[in-house]
């Protein structure tokens, strides 16, 4: 059996396995599974070492392991070094791992509109902020600025990526939230009220009117609060899941190097969400 799964801690909450299952399904890749696989921080390095003598041939990698990835990885492309964070692992039987960021062109293949000339706020400083900031930037975003509750954080991230950092969410064209707020998960912060989780990323309910394009790569039953907010001001909106299936896809197809269905995944995912509401 070839085995591909996900990485990231927690990982329960993850819809990859239903994308990338159905999509193997669809593919007549029989033998071929695709599972979450929660590893804590620190035994991250020894079990993703690992993973090529249990049978795995890649994995995904999600929150809070995208920097470590690629600090683990023996290769990675130009895209993963630029950025700085690496989504997708490809293990080799020598031992070699290659890193790659599928978050960055995912965004941007998602996205209904080019973001070239347009000012785009990214709210966090962690693996998908730097992926995101980066391709904005290299789409040609007139200004890409970063925003994160440690303010420290953002300068650091933005000076690496020749972007700039905000004290405060500022007027923009495109806002993405790349935090992890809004996520249903136990182990990470969570909001009681839709208020406080606005709160959680510098904004109000009326601030958030102000932006007319939302994207967040938060994905949950539902809309997150945040998008919630924007849709109730008449925003254009894109949810995690849209973002999740791009970056999914483009996985897939460096493991398999075949043509991934789309619209399996998306069905399957959206059927998923479905079920579980």
């Amino acid at each position: 059996m070839a085995r591909l799964g996900v990485l990231g801690w927690p990982v329960a909450h993850s819809r990859s396995p239903a994308i990338h299952n159905a999509a193997l399904a669809a593919m007549g890749m029989e033998g071929w599974r695709y599972q979450r696989l929660a590893v804590p921080p620190a035994l991250f390095a020894e079990t993703t070492t690992s993973l090529f003598q249990a049978g795995f041939l890649g994995a995904n990698v999600t929150i809070p392991h995208k920097h470590a990835a690629l600090a683990l990885a023996t290769e990675a492309s130009d895209t993963a070094r630029q950025i700085g964070a690496a989504n997708t692992l490809t293990f080799a039987p020598d031992g070699a791992i290659a890193a790659e960021n599928t978050d960055a062109p995912g965004l941007i293949a998602a996205l209904e509109r080019s973001p070239r000339g347009l000012r785009a706020l990214v709210l966090g400083a962690g693996g998908s902020a730097r992926a995101a900031a980066w391709a904005l930037r290299e789409a040609g975003a007139s200004e890409v600025c970063i925003w994160n509750r440690t303010h420290e954080r953002a300068e650091a991230l933005a000076r690496e990526l020749g972007v700039c950092a905000v004290r405060e969410p500022c007027a923009a064209d495109l806002l993405v939230n790349c935090t992890s707020v809004g996520l249903e998960a136990a182990e990470v912060e969570r909001s009681a009220t839709d208020s406080e989780a606005l709160n959680q990323l510098g904004l109000t309910f009326d601030q958030v009117g102000k932006y007319a394009y939302v994207i967040d790569f938060v994905y949950r039953s539902g809309s997150t609060q945040l998008l919630a907010a924007a849709e109730a001001h008449g925003a254009r909106t894109l949810d995690g899941l849209e973002i999740l299936i791009a970056q999914g896809a483009l996985s897939l197809e460096l493991w398999t190097g075949r043509k991934v269905p789309v619209e399996v995944m998306r069905r399957a995912v959206r059927e998923e969400g479905s079920a579980a509401g």
